[in-house]
């Protein structure tokens, strides 16, 4: 049975977020050459978007990628259709979902936000080429064989957020020289989080501090982070880098706020929504050049010969009206050093 183009937009609206997005015209194009079939039968390549989260979660990330996909020439709907996946921050569905864009037979596999989904898009196929976007070492996580020439089907962008996660304590006593005592959050389901913890307490014995660990996998366990950093007498609460803490910042914020507690993530949104500071990679960049890998695969070049891109743009922002409720002062040197001080 034929496609008319109203039918098409009536498909699309009920295939919601588990659907693919193309724009009208596509399908007016399509209309107009008398074309009857599916809509993978058009000539467009198609994008398999995994993601960890909900599209809101995800909007100013998407926005990056769709930058990058520009600078290679593709734009949604007219040059590439994407279809898109989202675990809603149910992590333990990324395998279903990216099985299920495997066995649509898509041209590429975007995975973006993290070690989680780019090892469920592994999973999932070792043919279709997958673009990986994640804050941690694909080397250390044994997904590429190499950085400059990664072999197989998967390559990527990997930013220093994870790497930096040991800094973050150092900022956090610099603002709190007198405490001794720290508190960190980690996340038990992160494939990172031995390895961030050992820099971490690697750190903390330079300092000749002592951490209290607090463990988190759901926002149900956020308050009680806060409650404990405060009643155990600690100078302040560093987070781990994790895709799950990142994306639900606005929430960390607002307990931090209530709680009145110092605290530093690794993202921006975290002081930009009243958190006192962040510290890691730029996300913009990251997901941008993610686009821009997905491009080139478009264009015919095969992820084992592309080079693992590193963003290594690290940016600390810190929040001035935080520091201030807390009866924090900032050091000169983190002021002048930081990218954005928040009044």
């Amino acid at each position: 049975m034929g496609y008319t183009f109203h039918a098409f937009a009536d498909a699309a609206v009920r295939a919601g977020r588990r659907g693919f997005i193309a724009l009208a015209g596509g399908a007016a194009a399509s209309a107009t050459l008398g074309w009857t079939g599916p809509v993978r039968a058009q000539a467009l390549p198609v994008i398999g978007y995994l993601g960890s989260e909900s599209p809101e979660r995800y909007a100013s990330r998407l926005e990056a990628f769709r930058e990058g996909l520009a600078d290679a020439g593709y734009s949604e709907g007219r040059s590439v259709v994407i279809e898109y996946r989202w675990a809603d921050g149910q992590y333990r569905r990324l395998p279903t979902l990216a099985k299920e864009l495997a066995e649509r037979g898509v041209t590429v596999i975007v995975a973006p936000g993290g070690a989680e989904v780019v090892l469920a898009a592994r999973a999932a196929t070792t043919k279709i080429p997958i673009v990986f976007e994640m804050g941690g070492d694909p080397l250390k996580l044994g997904v590429v064989e190499s950085l400059s020439r990664p072999g197989g089907n998967l390559t990527g962008v990997s930013s220093l957020s994870v790497e930096v996660s040991r800094k973050r304590l150092e900022f956090m006593r610099e603002v709190r020289p007198a405490s001794n005592r720290f508190a960190v959050a980690v996340n038990p389901a992160s494939p990172t989080s031995e390895s961030q913890l050992k820099n971490l307490e690697a750190a903390a014995q330079s300092l000749g501090v002592e951490l209290t660990v607090l463990k988190a996998s759901a926002e149900s366990e956020f308050d009680a982070m806060f409650t404990a950093t405060r009643e155990s007498g600690a100078g302040g609460l560093v987070f781990s880098s994790d895709p799950y803490f990142a994306y639900r910042s606005q929430l960390l914020a607002q307990l931090a706020v209530r709680h009145r507690v110092a605290a530093i993530t690794q993202s921006r949104d975290f002081p930009l929504a009243g958190g006192l500071m962040s510290y890691g990679g730029d996300f913009s960049q990251s997901h941008r050049q993610s686009g821009r890998h997905a491009g080139r695969i478009l264009k015919g070049e095969k992820p084992g010969d592309l080079p693992v891109q590193r963003v290594t743009k690290v940016e600390l922002f810190i929040n001035l009206k935080a520091a201030g409720a807390l009866g924090i002062t900032f050091p000169p040197s983190l002021l002048t050093s930081a990218d954005q001080a928040i009044e």
